[in-house]
C-alpha cells in the first residue's frame, strides 16, 4: 500500500515522505508506509496555513486512516506468524473459531444486525451504503458519513422490511455534485466456523459458507 500526501501537504510534507521512503528498506512495506503516514501527517499539521487549516472532516479521515493502516500491521505479524508454522500454524489458526474477522465480501444475514465496518471514503462529499443480494440485485440503499465509522446494519430493505436470511454484500459509493466519483466494497465481520490447510497458508470458512485466506483478513474479535 502506497500512502501519498493529500493536496494540501506543503513541500515539507513532501520531504518527510522522501525521509521515510529511504529507511523503507529496513521493515516490511506496511510498516514503513506506516511510518511514512505519520510523518506526512505531522509535517501537514506543522506546517497548514493558519488562515486556512485543515477541515474537521479531512482531519477525521485521515486519522481513522492511522488506525487502520496500525491494526492491518499488527493483524499481518499475527498472519506471518500463523501462515508460516506448517501444521503448527493451522492449529493456531484453529483458535479463531468462534470469533469474528473483518472481510471485503459477502456477509451472512441470520435476522441478526450485521457489524459494518467501512474504510474512509477517498473521495466526494455525500456517501451511500449500496446493498446487495447474492445475485448482485440491490435491495438497500441509504447515506451514511465517509470518515470510515463502524456501525451496525439493521439488515432492513429499501422496501422497510426485514431482508431473508442469505449472504449479501456491502459497498460504499461517493458523489460530488450529484456525480459517482467512487466505488469501494466495504468490509464486515463475519464468524469463523472451520478452519481448512490450504496451499500456502490456512484458509477460514466463514458462515455462510464462504472461504477466505488468512492474509484476506484485516482485524479479529471475540463473537459479539
Amino acid at each position: 500500500m502506497e500512502i501519498t500526501p493529500p493536496p494540501t501537504a506543503t513541500a515539507a510534507a513532501a520531504n518527510a515522505q522522501k525521509q521515510a521512503t529511504s529507511g523503507a528498506a529496513s521493515g516490511t512495506a506496511i510498516s514503513s508506509d506506516f511510518e511514512t503516514f505519520l510523518k506526512l501527517l505531522t509535517a501537514q499539521i506543522s506546517n497548514q496555513d493558519p488562515m486556512d487549516p485543515m477541515k474537521a472532516e479531512e482531519f477525521s479521515v485521515q486519522l481513522a486512516t492511522f488506525s487502520g493502516v496500525e491494526q492491518q500491521v499488527r493483524t499481518n505479524d499475527l498472519l506471518a506468524q500463523m501462515a508460516g508454522g506448517g501444521a503448527n500454524g493451522l492449529a493456531a489458526a484453529s483458535e479463531w473459531i468462534g470469533r469474528e474477522v473483518r472481510t471485503t465480501g459477502a456477509v451472512q444475514f441470520t435476522g441478526t444486525p450485521l457489524s459494518i465496518d467501512p474504510d474512509p471514503a477517498i473521495a466526494g462529499g455525500t456517501h451511500q451504503l449500496v446493498v446487495t443480494d447474492r445475485n448482485g440485485i440491490e435491495v438497500d440503499r441509504r447515506a451514511v458519513g465517509g470518515e470510515g465509522q463502524a456501525f451496525v446494519y439493521d439488515g432492513r430493505s429499501a422496501s422497510g422490511g426485514t431482508l431473508p436470511r442469505g449472504t449479501y454484500s456491502f459497498a460504499m459509493e461517493s458523489f460530488e455534485g450529484g456525480a459517482l466519483v467512487a466505488s469501494a466494497p466495504v468490509a464486515g465481520y463475519s464468524r469463523v466456523v472451520e478452519v481448512r490447510s490450504g496451499a500456502t497458508e490456512p484458509d477460514l470458512v466463514l458462515a455462510g459458507g464462504r472461504s477466505v485466506p488468512m492474509s484476506e483478513v484485516t482485524a479479529i474479535r471475540e463473537a459479539g
